[in-house]
């Protein structure tokens, strides 16, 4: 059954994520009057990569995350990913405490709580490594307060479960960054969606899925066909914008809209899987996210750590994330995702950048063979004590990575958030995964840069976002006045540690 709506929503948001939440908030405060449509193929919102138990909750502020810093071939550290992602993080935090002041959403206690982040590593070149890195960030004011121990006894005071039953007089350093977050961002999300859809002009849609978009003969429109999952019914929808926040979805919709900035792209997909903590006991002994450095060849999103979260009310620990292979884009995907997603346009910079990135191969190999020993094995680097029945294996979401056209090397595997917009702006797409979710608000703020242009330029709209944003528009640690100012000032709000 075939039927044409009524309305041209102004928006399409596609994928009921923090992406989209992050978004819808930004263009309902913008402006008022916009009507918006929300289409999410399953019957909840946040319930893939959005999820607190699919890897979306830590918080990412390259306090503690050693991916984000990597060591040069001289031997310096790289800080500029690490200072770009900590400004980010900033700024979601006062978008945040914005949308609680206003009463847009309550209860900051539910979605973000103050866990301190923490380094961890072992060996006398990782030990060096840790003390370069400290030394390098305490540059930027951002960074002010991270502590750096090589101390048994006071790691023991940070992190007592890592160093209960640890061997005396191997080289061991920490660094302790008491004022990190714990974010679940399912929370969040669907607090955020809450108050969009009980707003005028915006129209939440569950179980329903876009089937397919090309551009309308009423350019720069673009027309979708989408099928309510629940009824089968079938319609055609008009829009101006769009957006495609659709995590590991995103990919075959970019390539149904055959937009010229979108060709060569492609994904490929790594499953994640976590160690949960089931003893009361064990988990009221840590209260850190305590990560250390990932294995040769891993990529960025399974850097070992061991986790406090809170979800649902509830403290949680876990390990992890061991990585996989799936053939799916989604958790809740299908095995063709990976086959069906290979074009012509894209099967060089895939095939170049598979090439070149044979160690991840290999690792995912050896992940995929693991046994629940194995997995205790690297378990206990990090929790020397750590008993079998103490934890259960417990599935996490699915990333695509980003594969990309790469001049050198003919395709390039890229493990960030990439923002792919037509040149007219009626149509973004995001790609990638970590550190997405923790700094949604400033990649959508790259997003409208890019496709409200105009508006963004106007007073109105740059007076209506630093009241969003205070620091919107500076750098922080160039202005330590003001970093502190605004760090003070969403501490108080959020109810967070300073």
């Amino acid at each position: 059954m075939s039927a044409h709506i009524t309305h041209e929503p102004d928006v399409v948001l596609i994928g009921a994520g923090i992406m989209s939440a992050t978004l819808g908030m930004f263009l309902k405060e913008l402006m008022p009057e916009i009507t918006i449509d929300i289409y999410e193929r399953l019957d909840v919102a946040a319930a893939e990569s959005s999820d607190a138990w699919n890897n979306a909750g830590t918080g990412h502020s390259a306090f503690c995350e050693l991916n984000y810093t990597p060591e040069k071939p001289d031997g310096s550290i790289d800080t500029s990913k690490a200072v770009k992602i900590a400004e980010s993080f900033e700024q979601s935090k006062q978008f945040w405490a914005h949308l609680v002041e206003k009463g847009l959403i309550t209860n900051p206690e539910e979605f973000v709580k103050t866990i301190p982040h923490m380094s961890f590593v072992w060996g006398a070149e990782n030990v060096e490594y840790l003390k370069k890195r400290h030394e390098a960030l305490q540059k930027f004011p951002i960074f002010g307060g991270m502590e750096y121990t090589e101390d048994p006894a006071v790691i023991a005071q940070w992190m007592p479960l890592v160093m209960e039953g640890r061997e005396p007089g191997e080289p061991i350093a920490a660094t302790n960054m008491p004022i990190g977050t714990d974010v679940n961002f399912g929370e969040l999300t669907r607090d955020m969606f809450g108050w969009l859809g009980s707003q005028p002009g915006v129209n939440l849609h569950f179980s329903h899925e876009v089937r397919g978009m090309r551009r309308s003969a009423k350019a720069p429109k673009w027309k979708l066909k989408i099928k309510n999952l629940e009824t089968g019914e079938k319609f055609r929808l008009y829009s101006k914008f769009i957006f495609i926040g659709a995590g590991g979805g995103s990919l075959h919709l970019l390539e149904k809209a055959d937009i010229p900035e979108g060709k060569g792209y492609g994904g490929f997909p790594v499953s994640g899987q976590w160690l949960k903590c089931v003893n009361p006991e064990v988990i009221a002994k840590h209260n850190a996210k305590v990560y250390g450095k990932a294995s040769v060849g891993a990529p960025p999103m399974s850097v070992p750590h061991i986790d406090t979260r809170m979800i649902n009310g509830k403290k949680e620990l876990l390990f992890g994330p061991y990585a996989g292979f799936s053939t799916k884009f989604l958790k809740n995907g299908s095995y063709l995702d990976l086959p069906t997603s290979i074009q012509f346009n894209n099967i060089g910079p895939m095939l170049a950048a598979g090439y070149h990135n044979m160690s991840l191969t290999k690792y995912l190999i050896d992940q995929v063979m693991q046994s629940p020993e194995d997995r205790l094995e690297a378990l206990k680097e990090y929790l020397p004590d750590a008993k079998m029945e103490d934890w259960k294996l417990e599935v996490a979401g699915q990333r695509v990575q980003v594969i990309k056209k790469d001049e050198k090397e003919g395709g390039k595997l890229e493990f960030g958030t990439e923002v792919i917009n037509s040149a007219d702006g009626s149509l973004a797409v995001l790609l990638g995964a970590s550190p997405g979710a923790s700094t949604a608000v400033s990649i959508m703020l790259e997003l409208m840069e890019r496709c409200f242009a105009e508006q963004m330029k106007s007073p109105e709209w740059q007076n209506k976002l630093r009241e969003m944003i205070p620091s919107y528009g500076q750098s922080l640690n160039s202005n330590p006045s003001a970093l502190n100012a605004v760090r003070h000032h969403s501490a108080e709000v959020l109810g967070l540690a300073e």
